[in-house]
């Protein structure tokens, strides 16, 4: 019988090619932003996706603070945190947020949707967020891509 053709290729460390991609947040809604961003980190948009590998790209979102909230989400949503102490709950609104930590809401929304692991904390340090529309990470020449063009 002859053998097959075809084999299944598995991604490791060393075998992984990584980019860089840049990601304008303006007038972007978070979660379908958040959901993009998360498959690149991943690697799911790569034909050579392996589960158990951190074979996704680098990620590099600019103007965090000019991403948008549908509805009445922007007052009406909670962040729920807790200092430690008895009583401490302490609750803030993503406009607060906007104001105070403008990154913070992309990151809680990027973090939310990757594994709950080694391997996500590895692929969430991939990720880049900045508040204006500069960044330091020119000299790795980011690919500039739209929300859309990502499949």
């Amino acid at each position: 019988m002859e053998s097959l053709s075809y084999k299944t290729i598995s991604v490791n460390a060393e075998t992984a090619t990584k980019e860089w991609y840049l990601i304008d947040a303006t007038d972007a809604v978070l979660g379908r932003l958040a959901s993009q961003v998360a498959k690149i980190l991943r690697g799911k948009n790569k034909p050579s996706y392996t589960p158990h590998v951190d074979c996704g790209d680098n990620v590099i979102v600019i103007n965090a603070d000019k991403v948008r909230l549908t509805g009445k989400k922007m007052t009406d949503k909670v962040y729920t945190r807790h200092t430690g102490y008895p009583g401490g709950q302490r609750f803030t609104t993503p406009a607060e947020y906007l104001v105070k930590k403008p990154t913070f809401i992309i990151e809680k929304a990027v973090k939310g949707m990757l594994p709950k692991n080694r391997l996500g904390a590895a692929i969430f340090g991939n990720l880049k967020v900045y508040a204006g529309a500069e960044h330091p990470h020119a000299a790795q020449t980011p690919k500039t891509i739209q929300l859309n063009d990502i499949k």
